[in-house]
């Protein structure tokens, strides 16, 4: 599972993008590649899909992170395992 979290670093997002970053590590196991960008940009892609991202002057927690990555993952999981009964009928 690839995990990327896109932060605006002229913006001095980093220090929130560090915090979703190992909340992943610790609380899911993931690894999360942080991305440098700009225009106000916080944005979290799992396997190059957006789950969670900055709204309207909103940022997502940390736990609000964990819990879309979370979910992304388990969908993931269960969509791989509907196409596997697929494939074998």
């Amino acid at each position: 599972m690839n995990v990327e979290i896109e932060y605006c670093a002229p913006c001095g997002y980093r220090k929130r993008a560090d915090a979703a970053a190992a909340a992943l590590a610790e609380q899911l196991g993931l690894c999360a590649e942080l991305v440098p960008g700009k225009g106000g940009v916080f944005r979290v892609y799992v396997n190059g899909k957006e789950v969670i991202a900055r709204t309207n002057g909103h940022f997502p927690s940390p736990e609000e992170i964990v819990a879309a990555v979370a979910n992304r993952r388990m969908n993931d999981c269960l969509d791989s395992g509907a196409m596997s009964r697929t494939k074998r009928s």
